[in-house]
């Protein structure tokens, strides 16, 4: 069948004027239809625009018409470009972020990639060429895998430590800013869930641990094995060095026992702390406790409510919390004292602290020279 035939201007004015000589012959509007292959509807539309013209009134006016058309799509398309931007809360710099703006004008709204170019001020050249890391030549190829290797393994991390262990434990020289460059077009990043700040003041004056054994922090956090029995684990910190000191797993502390373990500790390190600071557990104001510290070295409770007051120990549980315990599900206490004995083994071995310039708490207490300044604590 043959398509529809579309008559230019000339040969509308052309029919119609061959259809005012049939009409003058006394033939009626179906029969001029007709004789012209076009409907009545159709010469009656051609009289309503064309009626009365010559062949060159009739052109200009088909002309006069597209730029019409021509002038309303460039202003709609710069009302648009206009809007679009006005509504865009903050500027798009990078070529990724604009391809990935354009990609969206284009799906969403159904915008050509000219206009969805012009709109975002990306050139189309820019736009269609493949980025390098999208291409067999990306010379980072090898260190992405790498990071999301990391990423998998330890998917608490940030490139910070991802870079700690590059740079320390696989000894390869890399910049750090492009570690964060590479964990960020990888989609690595981990979302830090802030607490609210506080404004809370200590009711004891500020202890400050500038050695190594000044300052220890202890506090319990609980876990459960797959029968929802309860585990209860205490952890002890060197507030200066971040070694972890103490290792309890067990289903219930008692003071008793607290204080035996204590015993330990301080005969492997040759000695107590000046301060022992805990929060008001029921174990750590004990009489046992009280009269084992008595004369020994201090006790700083932190007020009632207030963990901020106690955060190195606080930081410590969390990473705990995060990278052990919400990753694995305990079938009996047994594996969940090896597996959180290894992994506190693992935080003085070789988790990298930047507070230590990325060295381990092991590594750090192994060099540590500093001694204590009795004016940096108020208890000597």
């Amino acid at each position: 069948m043959a398509g529809r035939k579309r008559n230019s201007a000339e040969d509308i004015v052309r029919k119609l004027r061959r259809a005012d000589e049939l009409a003058a012959e006394g033939k009626t509007g179906e029969q001029i239809a007709a004789e012209l292959e076009v409907s009545p509807a159709t010469l009656y539309n051609w009289r309503r625009s064309y009626g009365g013209m010559d062949t060159d009134a009739a052109k200009e006016l088909k002309e006069l018409r597209e730029q019409n058309a021509r002038l309303k799509r460039l202003l709609a398309e710069a009302e648009l470009v206009r809007t679009l931007c006005g509504r865009s809360r903050r500027k798009i710099l990078s070529p990724a972020a604009k391809r990935r703006a354009v990609d969206m004008l284009t799906t969403a709204l159904g915008m050509s990639e000219r206009l969805a170019c012009k709109a975002v001020g990306l050139a189309r050249s820019t736009c269609r060429r493949l980025p390098l890391s999208q291409t067999p030549a990306d010379p980072d190829a090898e260190m992405r895998a790498w990071l999301r290797s990391y990423a998998v393994k330890h998917p608490c991390h940030g490139f910070r430590r991802a870079w700690a262990a590059l740079r320390y434990d696989e000894r390869r020289e890399v910049n750090k800013k492009k570690i964060h460059r590479l964990w960020r077009e990888e989609g690595l990043q981990v979302r830090v869930r802030s607490p609210r700040k506080r404004a809370g003041i200590s009711s004891i004056p500020p202890i400050v641990a500038d050695a190594p054994n000044v300052v220890w922090a202890i506090d319990f956090q609980f876990d459960s094995t797959i029968d929802g029995k309860a585990i209860k684990i205490a952890s002890m910190i060197d507030e200066h060095t971040r070694v972890s000191l103490l290792n309890i797993v067990e289903r219930s502390i008692t003071a008793e026992r607290l204080v035996d373990e204590l015993k330990k500790v301080f005969a492997a390190a040759g000695g107590p702390p000046k301060v022992l600071r805990m929060d008001n557990g029921p174990e750590f104001i004990s009489q046992a406790l009280q009269q084992f510290c008595d004369g020994r070295f201090g006790m700083s409770y932190i007020p009632p409510g207030t963990p901020w007051n106690n955060g190195h120990i606080e930081s410590f549980n969390n990473r705990l919390r995060k990278e052990c315990l919400n990753r694995n599900h305990w079938n009996t206490l047994l594996e969940a004292r090896v597996v959180i004995g290894d992994f506190k083994a693992d935080h003085n071995h070789r988790h990298r602290h930047s507070a230590l310039g990325y060295r381990t708490p092991a590594e750090y207490a192994a060099v540590c020279r500093c001694s204590h300044t009795p004016m940096a604590c108020s208890i000597n």
